[in-house]
């Protein structure tokens, strides 16, 4: 084997063992806490994957989402913290089920988010951070759905 070959194929698998995170893992809420995914209003599902929680509206915790949407079908919502978090959690008030998603987060992870979600109505997104502290944060923020919902 030549030299350029031996570093091509040392180097390949170097790069392939570095590029793969050690502490990768997630969480399945979906086995793990069924009810917080049929839950209607958001204080039931947060209850369902929390339990009985107090609430602290914070600063650290940002949600960013339109004021009006001209599609509900693909409603922006970027959200982030700078508290250091267990979970950060989506909700929203406008569709049958309260719970969007729910991210399982290290201290090496980047908590800056940006997804869309569907919303049938006018309603509040809510972001809600399990701290490491044990407390939990929130945010919210209201968006308006034009005439059609979900079918733009």
């Amino acid at each position: 084997m030549n030299r350029r070959n031996f570093f091509g194929v040392v180097g390949g698998a170097l790069a392939a063992v570095s590029l793969t995170p050690s502490g990768l893992f997630a969480d399945d809420y979906r086995k793990l806490k069924p009810k917080a995914w049929t839950a209607h209003k958001v204080d039931e599902a947060v209850k369902a994957l929390y339990g009985n929680v107090e609430l602290i509206e914070s600063d650290k915790v940002k949600i960013k989402v339109p004021k009006v949407n001209s599609n509900g079908g693909a409603v922006p919502v970027k959200f982030s913290t700078k508290i250091p978090a267990k979970t950060v959690a989506l909700f929203q008030d406008a569709n049958p089920e309260a719970a969007v998603a729910v991210y399982t987060v290290t201290k090496y992870d980047v908590t800056d988010y940006e997804v869309k979600i569907k919303m049938a109505e006018n309603g509040t997104v809510s972001v809600v951070v399990e701290g490491q502290d044990g407390k939990f944060y929130t945010a919210k923020q209201a968006t308006e759905v034009a005439a059609g919902g979900c079918e733009g």
